[in-house]
């Protein structure tokens, strides 16, 4: 039986930036809920999603803006690290797929 750990998220492009060989992109999903008077309160959950092939860095660096809906989806990958004798734990989102379904919807006039 195979085994794995996956994710996807929906949602909207915040920062992208290199570092080393990935490039990493920032993606707000929304899991906004109505307040006691009824009113949509938006309560944004960033998560930092990790690219690795160098196809996919290269269209990301240069079709992605802030605001932009993507998709992505790939593998949880646990991280540990020892510092000063202290061990600390990360999760890396490695992106498999990663689309744009919409660009940034222009402001309102």
């Amino acid at each position: 039986m195979r085994t794995f750990a996956e994710f996807q998220i929906i949602g909207h492009v915040g920062k992208v930036r290199m570092v080393g060989p990935t490039l990493r992109v920032d993606v707000a999903a929304d899991y906004g809920r109505k307040d006691d008077k009824g009113q949509f309160q938006s309560n944004p959950y960033w998560n930092e999603v990790t690219l690795f092939n160098d196809r996919v860095i290269a269209w990301a660096k240069d079709s992605l803006k802030p605001g932009d809906l993507v998709h992505a989806r790939g593998t949880l990958r646990q991280t540990r690290w020892e510092k000063d004798r202290q061990t600390f734990y990360g999760v890396t989102l490695a992106a498999d797929d990663f689309d744009l379904l919409a660009p940034k919807a222009p402001a309102a006039s």
